[in-house]
């Protein structure tokens, strides 16, 4: 969503008719995510993306015809033909797009300010039955809600969309309604993730870097005022010159947090360790050769954390991937980062 938004500002300045496409329904396999969205003009501006060029041209047309109706539709596509003339998907699964005219209204005004601002939020819309479709309601936790999709449904649908925020992502959601069954699609855009690197190391310097590119909000702490430096880190969102204790009492640790122990120092690791396992951090893990890493057990232990405790740190840090050099290991890192990230690990 956050790619598309200048784009849709900029026409909208400039008093372009816009219609919007989202991918809100994927089986199987397809080329873009529920939540792809792609924008379109009346003069023929494009930006995003629902299929990776499959669908795109029948898309637009539709597009076209929302604009001239003003109506929400809901298109399917499955496969195509053999031959690969009949609009569809090469890849053998099917795509349920939403197109709709876009039209700033207050939910999605409130929707826009929340993903700019980096700020907590989920997005509902109507699908079914037809009385539903188009219709919106923007949640803003931890108790804010704008627009409506219908007075019975909007109190479960806050509920759903808080969860829905633990891990982001999207989801249908089918409940009763006058009899029928109300269809909805919830789009949660949680704050971006949070890695806190312990120890300002030639390996943090790529994985900040690395991190970055893929959306992480990134923390590096260290007590080393000559290597926790600006020069070094020159993007980071947070640079603390501090100890674990001290620093994170300025960043306190979340569920959405990522926590990546680079030192070899036991002043340092062993409180850093300490801090993650107390927290809910999504993902610790440490450097260390065994002997390091079965010294730190050991002092762990006597600190009074339990051997299931110990479980939650991945050690030795990164994929087998046979890294080598620094950026090869922070490569390794930030793979294994990611496949935590998205269920895969």
């Amino acid at each position: 969503m956050e790619d598309i938004l200048p784009s849709l500002k900029e026409w909208q300045t400039l008093g372009e008719e816009i219609a919007l496409a989202t991918v809100i329904r994927v089986e199987r396999s397809a080329p873009r995510p529920p939540g792809a969205r792609l924008g379109v003009t009346r003069g023929g501006r494009m930006v995003g993306s629902v299929s990776g060029g499959c669908v795109e041209s029948d898309v637009i047309e539709r597009a076209m015809q929302t604009l001239d109706s003003g109506k929400p539709v809901v298109a399917n596509y499955g496969i195509a033909d053999e031959l690969g003339f009949q609009v569809g998907l090469s890849c053998g699964g099917s795509i349920d797009v939403l197109i709709e005219p876009y039209v700033p209204t207050a939910e999605w005004d409130a929707l826009t300010q929340a993903v700019v601002g980096r700020q907590p939020a989920v997005f509902a819309v109507g699908l079914a039955p037809k009385a539903l479709l188009g219709r919106k309601l923007t949640i803003l936790p931890p108790a804010e809600s704008i627009g409506a999709i219908a007075p019975e449904l909007d109190e479960q649908l806050a509920r759903a969309g808080s969860l829905l925020l633990e891990t982001g992502g999207t989801r249908l959601v089918t409940l009763p309604w006058q009899g029928e069954e109300a269809q909805v699609f919830l789009e949660a855009f949680a704050p971006l993730p949070s890695m806190v690197i312990f120890g300002a190391t030639h390996t943090a310097i790529s994985l900040s870097r690395l991190a970055e590119e893929v959306g992480f909000q990134v923390t590096v702490i260290d007590a080393r005022s000559a290597l926790a430096t600006e020069e070094r880190f020159p993007s980071v969102h947070r640079l603390i010159r501090s100890w674990p204790e001290e620093a994170l009492a300025e960043t306190p640790l979340s569920s959405n947090s990522y926590v990546v122990v680079l030192t070899h120092d036991p002043k340092f690791d062993i409180p850093a360790l300490g801090c993650a396992l107390r927290s809910k951090a999504r993902y610790i893990g440490a450097q260390g050769s065994r002997v390091t890493q079965e010294a730190r057990r050991k002092k762990l232990l006597e600190d009074g954390f339990t051997e299931a405790d110990l479980e939650r740190i991945r050690a030795p840090i990164g994929l087998d991937i046979g890294s080598r050099t620094p950026a090869e290991l922070a490569l390794s890192i930030l793979a294994e980062l990611v496949a935590v990230r998205y269920g895969k690990a």
